[in-house]
């Protein structure tokens, strides 16, 4: 293929074809459970999940069906969550399904005590990941080298901590209520547990609900028994969610030699270099492409090729 791009098969004609779907997905599921039954409701084999949810954690799970699963990497990867920490405790999880390995006294704490604490996790931090963790250890996952009897000393990992807020604290029974924004490989568990640390009585997380991940937030999500009482819901628009990336519409004449894969010169002042949603004349999305420094925009994704 011409400049290395990824050519996607015509889009199917269905209004269902390509597109996204946000899930609330409820305790007890796996993420792979959730994508099995849309691929069950929509008829499609092709549909992927953005942003792993563990079974206990409920909340947004966004699902791209049809060649829409190719655009996941564009979404923005920050994510928001609303936790309950309870302090006083380690678990082997960082969280109360795991093993309980000590229980300590909570020391007296107020709103001021603990402001100061969650200060220091706020901005770029390394963050240990929990050792019940989907990290590769040597090709295999650390969960799974783990409840093989293995005790693992797992690398610290840049994460970002865009905000971090206290939302209640119940001093009687040692919780606290919290709202996260993070970036991709943030582990709220890690974050329990370090704060936990930091307060001298250790901490694991109680509970915790996804509020908004990959761009989509809970106002757009429907419930499973949603999903499956039918009709399929209709797909949200991918340009709805590709916010953060410039565009550049393609006039008549480029569409054609867009769907063979080929660069085409750059029209839009001050477009930067980097990923760009390219338009359809109608509007609609042609595929992505990586604006060069030479004026050109070099196709990566492309919608309805032909050639």
């Amino acid at each position: 293929m011409k400049d290395g791009s990824t050519r996607l098969p015509p889009s199917p004609p269905s209004r269902h074809g390509c597109g996204f779907l946000v899930l609330d997905k409820p305790a007890g599921l796996t993420s792979h459970d959730v994508v099995a039954r849309v691929r069950r409701a929509s008829g499609l084999r092709r549909v992927g999940h953005g942003g792993t949810l563990d079974p206990a954690v409920t909340g947004v799970l966004p699902i791209a069906l049809g060649p829409a699963t190719r655009l996941l990497p564009y979404l923005p990867g920050d994510k928001t969550y609303r936790g309950t920490v309870q302090l006083g405790l380690r678990t082997s999880s960082d969280d109360l399904e795991g093993e309980v390995l000590e229980q300590l006294p909570v020391p007296p704490l107020g709103p001021e005590e603990l402001e100061r604490a969650l200060a220091a996790f706020r901005g770029e931090i390394l963050q240990v990941p929990p050792q019940v963790s989907a990290v590769h250890v040597d090709g295999q996952r650390a969960y799974a080298r783990v409840r093989a009897g293995e005790e693992l000393a797992l690398a610290a990992r840049p994460v970002v901590i865009h905000g971090l807020d206290l939302l209640g604290w119940d001093a009687a029974r040692g919780r606290l209520e919290l709202q996260v924004h993070c970036s991709a490989g943030t582990y709220v568990r890690a974050l329990a547990r370090d704060l936990g640390q930091a307060l001298g009585c250790g901490g694991a997380l109680a509970s915790l609900r996804r509020t908004a991940a990959l761009g989509f937030g809970l106002h757009q999500a429907i419930s499973m028994e949603r999903l499956a009482s039918g009709p399929m819901p209709p797909l949200l628009d991918p340009l709805d969610v590709l916010v953060d990336l410039p565009r550049q519409r393609l006039d008549p004449a480029q569409l054609s030699p867009w769907r063979c894969g080929r660069a085409l010169p750059r029209t839009v002042e001050q477009l930067p270099e980097g990923a760009v949603a390219v338009l359809t004349p109608d509007g609609s999305l042609a595929g992505i492409a990586r604006a060069d420094s030479k004026g050109l925009l070099l196709p990566r994704l492309v919608f309805d090729a032909t050639g």
